[in-house]
């Protein structure tokens, strides 16, 4: 009887856990953050064809709805009846509980810069009080919130 002895080299191992890894999900939150983070995976084309900070700021507002929908947006986007951030990205749910995306924050750097500031608060450990008068009084001069009770 003949017997094989398989070794691996420590080299091929970490290189097989790294591809494997790669086409696994992403693991919530990612790395470097202290919030959820959508997989990139459940975003359109439309999100997955953008640059790194655009699809960010989809992930997180897809993963933290109460969160977006807290944050004002000053894009000018309120004369198209966003009422959040929230609505930059998403346009709403079908029957099926399935989101709908709206492309506005894929070409509006308003949008993305305010997500981003946001999750960045979040990371250094900010309340959601404190991000909403970070956001006002920086991005104010853009135009009227849409928040409703701003």
């Amino acid at each position: 009887m003949i017997t094989t002895k398989i070794t691996f080299s420590p080299f091929f191992l970490t290189l097989s856990i790294l591809l494997l890894g790669a086409c696994t999900p992403q693991q919530f939150p990612m790395p470097g953050h202290n919030h959820p983070m959508a997989a990139l995976a459940e975003m359109p084309d439309m999100v997955v064809e953008t640059e790194v900070v655009i699809q960010q700021a989809y992930q997180f507002t897809v993963a933290n709805p109460g969160i977006a929908s807290e944050i004002a947006c000053y894009c000018g986007c309120v004369g198209m009846g966003h009422k959040s951030t929230y609505d930059c990205y998403v346009s709403g749910e079908n029957a099926n509980g399935e989101l709908t995306f709206d492309n506005h924050a894929t070409y509006c750097r308003v949008c993305v810069d305010i997500t981003q500031d946001t999750m960045r608060l979040l990371d250094e450990g900010k309340n959601i009080g404190e991000i909403s008068d970070y956001i006002d009084e920086k991005y104010a001069r853009f135009g009227p919130p849409t928040v409703n009770d701003k």
